[in-house]
């Protein structure tokens, strides 16, 4: 065997003028194969081509792709995984990657080939001074099945946690039943937790959580009925003013009832027995057999400041209980009510009033009650705008009606009238008479008359008109209260009278004396 090695110093073997063609085929010398493009190209002489991993050619008619393609010249061809083919002169691809065969070939892991005849002949290029880079070794089975047990078994874990946590989270808020439909959910509810009741603040003041344990329970609901056992034609709000079972409200709650009925702040009915009423001052006393009740505290309303925070306590629309919070918007107003037209002083809130809240309760913030509340005073037009009848102004009411029943002193004329400023009353005249009611005349328009009243024997009738009484105008409710200042029942009064004919100018002036006649009805 001839010596035709060169020694790896570094130089490079001096060319052969004129290369022999490459015999049939083997790849022309210097030519690259498309099995063998992969990183750089290092060629070899007469014909022989080999891509590694680094690209390292070998002997004769040799040629191998790595990477699952590994040809091979002369017939020899071996793959290895799972495939592994031999053939004539015996090669073999090994985890090492080591082919033998004709010609004795051998690549380790330095990359070193060796074989007979032409090792190297006509070599191009220096070959690699360093070693290739391993292939990164592939994960045995056994360390990946391990592997995917222990994420198995911490995310069961992690989901068992998880569920226990809901479980218990359920079970502190609500109870999980099942049924036979599927599951049925019922959500409960937390107590607040256990604090020092404080319902009064650092200055005395009740807090509206403190006026409604304080006050509340001395707020009933009455209900009015039209005959025993009929139904409800009414319902309103009162308050005990005394232990054994005095209760005030509005007249106007009891108006037109036969019987009534009071609920208690535990809901117990109590039949009730009209004590006295007063319908000029819309006050109304009742009383029931009970004993030991929680009478409310009653203020000085004169004490009252405006912007002073109060509570609205009473029953509006049935509903039992409600409190409404405001402020004291204005004092001391003169309001008129719309049945009577008698003026009370009030307390004016934006605290809501509605009907159901008469008779209850305006409290200020030490739980003591400044005003009766009542919907009677109640703008239409507004919102906001609520009236109370000041305590001070009803005490003496309300005292009077628990000792005589009625208001002494209470007279009352015997008639009914319109005024004829209001515009109603011109067009109901002009509607009736066919005129309307001159413009330089002002009067009362009788309405009708009480036949036992003194003014009943008189000569005035319905449709005339009084224009004075006692030498003063009168033209409304008002005025004629004016004209009468002073005066009590049996006493003697006069009044000036007009009778209209066919039209404003056929008219007829005469003038009346009556008596004044004593009311304990409460109705006037």
């Amino acid at each position: 065997m001839e010596e035709n090695q060169y020694e790896h110093s570094g130089s490079q073997p001096e060319a052969s003028p004129a290369q022999e063609p490459a015999a049939a085929g083997t790849p022309a010398q210097n030519q690259t194969s498309p099995d063998s493009q992969s990183g750089y190209q290092q060629p070899y002489g007469q014909g022989y081509q080999s891509t590694y991993q680094n690209q390292q050619p070998y002997g004769q008619g040799y040629q191998r792709t790595y990477q699952n393609q590994q040809p091979y010249g002369q017939g020899y061809q071996s793959t290895y995984q799972n495939q592994q083919p031999y053939g004539q002169g015996y090669q073999r691809a090994y985890q090492n990657q080591q082919p033998y065969g004709q010609g004795y070939q051998r690549t380790y892991q330095n990359q070193q080939p060796y074989g007979q005849q032409g090792y190297a002949q006509g070599y191009y290029g220096t070959p690699p001074r360093f070693a290739p880079e391993p292939a990164p070794a592939e994960p045995s089975p056994a360390r990946i099945n391990r592997a995917m047990l222990i994420a198995a078994i911490v995310g069961f874990v992690l989901i068992l946690g998880f569920s226990v946590y809901c479980i218990v989270r359920d079970l502190s808020h609500g109870a999980m039943q099942s049924d036979p439909g599927g599951v049925h959910i019922s959500i409960g509810t937390q107590k607040k937790p256990d604090v020092p009741e404080n319902y009064k603040d650092d200055t005395g003041r009740y807090t509206v959580e403190g006026i409604a344990q304080a006050v509340r329970p001395s707020i009933v609901e009455i209900y009015t009925y039209g005959e025993v056992d009929s139904l409800v034609i009414g319902s309103g709000s009162g308050i005990i003013i005394s232990e054994d079972g005095y209760i005030v409200t509005n007249e106007h709650v009891l108006n037109g009832a036969k019987t009534y009925v009071v609920h208690l702040d535990d809901d117990s009915p109590h039949p009730a027995k009209l004590v006295g009423r007063d319908a000029k001052t819309d006050i109304a006393v009742l009383k029931i057999d009970a004993a030991d009740l929680t009478v409310a505290v009653l203020g000085d309303s004169n004490e009252t400041v405006l912007g002073e925070e109060v509570v609205a306590i009473g029953n509006p629309a049935g509903l039992s209980g409600t409190l409404t919070n405001g402020i004291v918007s204005g004092l001391n107003r003169k309001i008129r009510a719309d049945s009577t037209g008698y003026e009370m002083t009030c307390i004016q809130t934006n605290a809501a009033i509605s009907p159901g809240n008469s008779g209850g309760a305006l409290v200020n913030m030490f739980g003591q009650v400044i005003g009766i509340t009542s919907s009677k005073y109640v703008s239409s037009s507004y919102e906001g705008l609520g009236f109370a009848i000041t305590i001070n102004e009803a005490l003496p009411i309300i005292e009077e009606l628990i000792q005589n029943g009625y208001i002494a002193g209470r007279y009352r004329i015997g008639i009914t009238f319109y005024s004829s400023e209001d515009t109603y009353t011109q067009r109901l005249f002009e509607k009736q008479e066919g005129y309307e009611i001159p413009e330089d005349f002002q009067g009362i328009w009788i309405e009708g008359i009480s036949g036992d009243c003194s003014v009943a024997s008189t000569a005035l009738r319905t449709g005339d008109f009084i224009y004075a009484v006692n030498g003063k105008e009168v033209y409304d409710y008002d005025s004629l209260s004016v004209a009468l200042e002073g005066r009590g029942p049996g006493d003697t009064v006069t009044a000036k009278c007009r009778r209209y004919g066919s039209s404003q100018s056929d008219y007829e002036d005469f003038e009346i004396s009556f008596q004044l006649m004593e009311d304990r009805s409460g109705d006037f």
